[in-house]
């Protein structure tokens, strides 16, 4: 009898060693497939147990959480929520993340190990710090006059510190308010269905997610591209282009909104925007060194983040004449973001050295202290140093004596380029207006900033001089906010 008693308990003891290293398996080996199976809702409840961290505009949140009572405890708040919604995106508990909410959510949420006391503490001890915030680089005064400017219309504004890279303001409209998204239920669900279903598509964030074509802001680029691949020694001098132009290898003539483009100069092509001109220097320059040239400034780069992702502005790398000639003045397959044409008019004001552009300052812990500083470096080197200062010149005069007046601002170094990008079946569509320009202070040693401005329901005729009537007021507004510190 006591032989089958202890075969017994030697066969129990067998079995709770087995239950005891499956139970250590588990928790060695599967433990991340357990926490990250949408069954399990503990992450889901402890990631909403504690407030989040905030993102803030010089110096003050423009978020909060709220505490519900329910079992999804708190939930996030915004503050002027259409203003910095293209800033801050989402934070939902419905429909996750988006934007700064996404792109910094490790920080915002507590879960990022830079927060934690020691190494590997979180990953040992399975838990979670205080929620640390966000320092972005927009400046309030400015993110406030772009949006202002936009009333409402579908359009975009982004403005960029040349000299740092740092953005001032990043505005999308029409817009939404994020705090209609946070929690969840029927409300939730559907603001959603009425969000995504808006012909407007508010919840776009056409600063960094939309490419349009950038018309005849382009033309500062090909400018570019002519003077460093020396195809223009001097800007002054008449070219040999004809008026009408025909497309190379086609029977198309090439319109000029323009009087007096024949043979015209490149300063004077910029300052009255000659589409043959600018067309035949894009050709004249050969499709190599002009996708060479683009890219310096940042188009077909589909990596940049700011720290969200931020939609490729394109230049195609595979052309015909004719398709180079169009592609020179901004038409054809030519698509551009509103940041990356304010990356354009930086690039010119900063001497050539393209910054990179970044929305976040510094993150910090909750208690203050600063986790990681994010400091300026140079993106590209966009041109040479002379090149742009002879841009420089040319973008003045445009303001000074050509289609970009309704820019000016009294006392102060205003550069600009209008552009009017049509489109459509037939270019039926109602032009976009477009307006790039940066300003520096007469008693100032570097530009305060360059800004980049799109107007889709522009009410205007398909002049160049459209963008100078829509879209140069807002970035007028926009640059007099940055100069008044």
């Amino acid at each position: 009898m006591i032989r089958y008693i202890r075969r017994a308990a030697a066969f129990c003891l067998l079995l709770l060693v087995a239950l005891l290293l499956n139970a250590a398996r588990i928790q060695l080996f599967e433990a991340d497939e357990l926490d990250d199976n949408p069954a399990n809702r503990r992450n889901t409840i402890d990631r909403y147990d504690e407030p989040r961290g905030n993102i803030l505009v010089g110096g003050k949140s423009v978020t909060g959480s709220k505490d519900t009572g329910e079992q999804l405890a708190y939930e996030r708040t915004y503050l002027h929520g259409p203003l910095y919604a293209p800033v801050t995106g989402y934070a939902s508990q419905t429909y996750g993340t988006t934007l700064i909410e996404n792109a910094e959510d490790g920080i915002l949420s507590g879960t990022d190990s830079l927060l934690a006391p020691f190494p590997l503490w979180n990953d040992i001890t399975r838990d979670r710090q205080p929620g640390g915030d966000v320092v972005t680089t927009v400046k309030d005064s400015m993110q406030r006059a772009a949006y202002d400017g936009l009333s409402g219309r579908r359009g975009a504004v982004a403005a960029v510190e040349p000299s740092t890279g740092r953005i001032l303001a990043l505005v999308s409209t029409p817009s939404y308010d994020p705090e209609r998204l946070s929690g969840t239920g029927s409300p939730v669900t559907d603001a959603w269905a009425r969000l995504n279903a808006a012909k407007s598509r508010p919840m776009l964030n056409r600063a960094i997610r939309q490419t349009y074509p950038p018309g005849s802001t382009f033309k500062i680029v090909t400018a570019a591209a002519a003077l460093d691949a020396r195809v223009v020694t001097d800007p002054d001098a008449g070219t040999d282009t004809p008026s009408p132009y025909v497309l190379p290898g086609t029977t198309t003539t090439l319109p000029n909104e323009a009087s007096g483009c024949a043979k015209a100069s490149l300063a004077e092509a910029i300052r009255v925007s000659c589409n043959t001109v600018m067309a035949h220097l894009g050709v004249e320059v050969g499709l190599d060194k002009m996708v060479e040239a683009v890219g310096r400034f940042g188009f077909n780069d589909g990596g940049l983040r700011i720290p969200s992702g931020v939609a490729k502005s394109n230049f195609d790398t595979d052309m015909s004449d004719d398709q180079l000639a169009l592609s020179s003045i901004g038409q054809f397959d030519t698509t551009a973001t509103p940041l990356q044409m304010a990356m354009v008019a930086a690039a010119v004001a900063n001497g050539g050295d393209l910054r990179y552009p970044h929305l976040v300052d510094r993150t910090t812990a909750h208690d203050g202290d600063t986790v990681q500083q994010q400091g300026s470096r140079s993106y590209h080197q966009a041109m040479s140093p002379s090149t742009a200062m002879q841009l420089q010149r040319m973008m003045v005069d445009v303001v000074e004596d050509g289609t970009g007046s309704n820019a000016a601002i009294d006392g102060v170094k205003v550069g600009g380029k209008t552009g009017t990008a049509q489109h459509g079946i037939d270019n039926s569509g109602t032009p976009y207006a477009w307006f790039i320009s940066w300003a520096q202070n007469p008693d100032s040693g570097r530009p305060a900033v360059a800004v980049a401005v799109v107007v889709e329901d522009a009410s205007a005729d398909r002049a160049d001089i459209s963008g100078g009537g829509s879209a140069a007021p807002i970035a007028r507004a926009v640059m007099e906010a940055a100069l008044d510190g």
